[in-house]
């Protein structure tokens, strides 16, 4: 069974606090980027997890690859035989686009469809919310109001049908440890819910990402790229996520010259 595995970007990202479990409540809405995707390939086996992968190179052992780690969370929870899955790897990690994310849901989907289990949405959701906080978003798949640590969600509205959506990246990723050692949780005056409601050409300013402050501060790249959008004629752009992908969303197709893009498409 193939699989393309989208990305996402984050429009608004509030940090709220930090929770006795060491996790952190945060508000954002989360979108996909249908054209930007890696490719699976999962098919079952007679045993055991197989797993191989071409494309850009992932610097963490196969055991803990998320989608390894997606195929034996199936096993423990439905005791399935083996699957092989195969992965050619697009989406940048390091990026806050959620690649790592995306693919072990198309697994756990894979896995679902190939051996009969008839998981319902709750269910997928559940056990993808098992291996991270941005993993059960790409059940539902489509715009998603996300709280708690991310896997509590609702769909949501958004004025976007017509614009053009550019993802830029730097050379340099940023960690997931890296991003929350320096964020100062806080509840924000406008609730991201009431902000994102404003024309999107006032988002800029009003939607923000927490992680932004001491990111862009510490690494002049990724500053520098988001203004490269924004001096191009975006009518908002933003880190995504814990960087160190940067998006614009336009009223018009961009023209930027740049080799750090990886993806234009309209919405």
């Amino acid at each position: 069974m193939k699989l393309h595995a989208a990305c996402k970007i984050n429009i608004g990202l509030d940090i709220l606090r930090r929770r006795e479990d060491g996790f952190h409540d945060l508000e954002t809405v989360m979108v996909p980027v249908r054209g930007l995707y890696d490719t699976l390939d999962v098919e079952p086996c007679d045993e055991g997890i197989r797993f191989a992968q071409s494309g850009i190179a992932i610097d963490c052992p196969d055991e803990k690859n998320l989608c390894v780690r997606a195929a034996r969370l199936m096993q423990q929870h439905y005791g399935i035989a083996g699957v092989a899955i195969t992965l050619d790897k697009r989406i940048p990690f390091g990026a806050g686009l959620g690649g790592g994310s995306s693919d072990a849901t198309a697994v756990i989907r894979a896995i679902d469809s190939l051996y009969g289990l008839g998981l319902g949405s709750e269910e997928l959701v559940a056990r993808a919310a098992e291996l991270g906080s941005d993993t059960a978003f790409f059940v539902h798949n489509t715009p998603q109001l996300c709280r708690g640590r991310g896997e509590v969600m609702e769909p949501i509205e958004l004025p976007l049908a017509g614009l053009y959506l550019a993802v830029a990246k730097p050379e340099e990723g940023v960690s997931t440890a890296e991003a929350y050692a320096s964020v100062r949780p806080a509840v924000p005056t406008v609730r991201l819910q009431e902000a994102i409601k404003r024309p999107i050409s006032e988002w800029q300013g009003v939607v923000k990402n927490d992680f932004e402050g001491h990111i862009l501060n510490n690494h002049p790249a990724i500053r520098e790229l988001k203004e490269q959008l924004l001096q191009a004629g975006a009518l908002y752009a933003s880190m995504s996520g814990s960087g160190s992908a940067v998006f614009g969303l336009f009223d018009h197709e961009p023209k930027i010259a740049t080799n750090q893009f990886l993806h234009i498409e309209q919405l």
